[in-house]
């Protein structure tokens, strides 16, 4: 068994153990946006509109291959965009970013994640997904890899910082030299990046200076993993265990970064997305203060893509598959965890598959890409009547279900999204 950084394949997107006090959510959600490709990132700008990025589907042009070592190469296309829903409509305001994909238009690399400063101008994090020396010698010159600036209105951009190039020039964790920038937050005059392939966290400037590393992230030791069964299905074969193969007890596995959010303390909190063979409660979540060093500030998850802090101080962590990828099923989940610790899932499964990215509307509710792996059937999701009750699993829990019955928890009403007008039931 070739042990390859299989995450990143996963993170182009190709039972959470929890602490503290638990609870269950009643929560619905409605569809305010279909038919995307490789959905990514979502922000909301000053003006009130969601943006979404779509990674794209690649395209015929030159490719590289995949970072793994192994399976199809990458190949290259104009495809990726910038989508915005406003009044209910849905409209690509942004078209021919790159995009890096399989020949079937998954594993996309392209357009990742979007925020806006401030003042409103907005950036955008272009992911990629491979060993950056391939990049301008196959592709000639492209913004893979890259944060650029772009301008709505002329259908064009800027580069501002080459995170690729950085770590091809740098290489912080000493590993093997990959790149794939997933996301980003904006915090005063800095963009502060999470790259899954390079394994760090950076910081640089809005005007694209001073880029630098600020930390990387070790790697996991697994005690007695799970690993796929010999002869299962897999994009990466190498990685499954051979015929009478005898699988060690501790396994180094490295796990990456996946996003980023600014708390509410000024440090910076940093999602975990674990690496082959993604076992099930794995993931954690960084911390990284003023320092620089990465502290685990919560633990149990699995398969985390993405993170964002409400006004109230409370944290959300969205599952990309609540089991491990290679069982196939991508159920994922949305939990919130307040300031005490308390988690609470909002939604699992139940329409919630392989999402990507998630953001807090001014309303209060949840927006997610959703199906962020699936060429054309991407969505955003807006989940809503958020009302959390005790598990079942403590004494206090099922007296308040005896007492007022579980049909409390599925009581429906109609409300209507800021976003777009949709109707849905609760």
């Amino acid at each position: 068994m070739k042990l390859k950084q299989l995450t990143i394949t996963f993170l182009t997107f190709c039972v959470a153990a929890f602490s503290g006090i638990k609870a269950a959510s009643a929560a619905s959600f409605s569809v305010i946006a279909d038919g995307l490709y490789n959905a990514g990132g979502l922000s909301f700008s000053p003006d009130g509109n969601l943006y979404i990025t779509e990674a794209g589907i690649g395209g015929s042009g030159a490719c590289v291959p995949p970072s793994s070592g192994q399976g199809d190469s990458l190949c290259y296309g104009t495809s990726g965009a910038v989508t915005k829903i406003e009044n209910g409509k849905t409209e690509r305001i942004l078209t021919g970013l790159p995009s890096l994909a399989l020949p079937d238009g998954t594993g996309a690399a392209g357009p990742r994640d979007i925020k806006f400063d401030a003042q409103g101008k907005p950036y955008v994090l272009i992911g990629y997904g491979a060993n950056p020396a391939f990049r301008d010698r196959n592709l000639g010159y492209t913004d893979l890899g890259k944060i650029i600036a772009p301008d709505f209105n002329t259908n064009s951009w800027t580069s501002v910082a080459d995170l690729a190039n950085y770590e091809l020039a740098n290489n912080p964790d000493g590993g093997d030299v990959d790149s794939n920038p997933l996301g980003f937050v904006i915090d005063g005059k800095k963009l502060l990046a999470v790259d899954a392939g390079a394994n760090d966290f950076l910081s640089v400037n809005t005007d694209g200076k001073h880029l630098q590393s600020i930390t990387t992230f070790p790697k996991d030791i697994l005690t007695n993993p799970v690993f796929p069964p010999s002869g299962t299905p897999s994009n990466e074969p190498a990685q499954v265990p051979s015929e009478g193969e005898v699988v060690r007890s501790h396994f180094a596995s490295q796990a990456v970064p996946s996003s980023v959010a600014k708390g509410p303390d000024g440090a910076y909190y940093i999602s975990q997305f674990t690496g082959f063979p993604f076992p099930e409660g794995g993931a954690k979540i960084y911390r990284v203060g003023a320092d620089g060093k990465p502290t685990v500030y919560a633990d149990g998850f699995t398969q985390l893509t993405d993170l964002e802090f409400d006004t109230e101080g409370n944290l959300y962590a969205l599952q990309y598959a609540n089991q491990s990828a290679w069982k196939g099923d991508f159920d994922g989940s949305v939990i919130k965890i307040a300031p005490d610790g308390t988690r609470t899932t909002l939604l699992s499964g139940d329409g919630l598959e392989s999402p990507s990215a998630l953001t807090i509307g001014a309303d209060g509710a949840v927006y997610v890409t959703n199906r962020g792996d699936r060429p054309g059937d991407g969505q955003v999701l807006r989940i809503e009547n958020i009302k959390s009750v005790p598990e079942p699993d403590s004494a206090f829990g099922i007296l308040v279900i005896a007492a007022f019955g579980v049909s409390c928890l599925h009581k429906k009403r109609a409300t209507k999204s800021p976003i777009n007008g949709a109707v849905a039931l609760k």
